[in-house]
């Protein structure tokens, strides 16, 4: 197994009860997979604030990577595609600056609604790509430059 990685996960306050399961899932996956790790988790108003963060994370020097989890919801104006964009193009910065690999488990539905159907919907798929997110984290770690 690789040496422990110190992992910042930054999680947006909105929808909280959805975008929690991202960090569920990142560390389950974690766990099964026998990666030793630390997690820092910081919790943020919105998706909007996690670019920000983000890059006061990486520029510690303390985090071998940084993941940030979000739900953007379509709230009947276009605003929600300017978020969605804004926080990706921040979080390819944060890493192309600052040489931390960083992970987005934001995700943007187009017609979400909060109702029962969506909300177990949505619950489940955030536990799926927390995993994916502790895979992606793992994968990049060990590649060797």
């Amino acid at each position: 197994m690789s040496k422990p990685l110190n992992i910042a996960f930054i999680k947006a306050s909105w929808h909280a009860d959805i975008v929690d399961q991202a960090l569920a899932g990142f560390k389950a996956e974690m766990k099964a997979s026998g990666q030793e790790c630390s997690i820092n988790v910081v919790a943020v108003p919105g998706a909007y604030e996690m670019p920000l963060q983000a890059m006061r994370l990486a520029k510690t020097g303390k985090y071998d990577a940084v993941v940030a989890a979000a739900l953007v919801v379509d709230g009947g104006i276009y605003r929600h595609d300017f978020v969605a964009q804004a926080v990706v193009d921040g979080l390819m910065r944060v890493q192309l600056d600052t040489d931390v690999p960083t992970f987005s488990v934001s995700l943007t539905p187009h017609h979400f609604h909060s109702n029962d159907e969506h909300q177990a919907f949505y619950f489940e798929h955030f536990l799926k790509k927390g995993a994916e997110a502790a895979r992606a984290v793992q994968a990049v770690a060990a590649i060797e430059l």
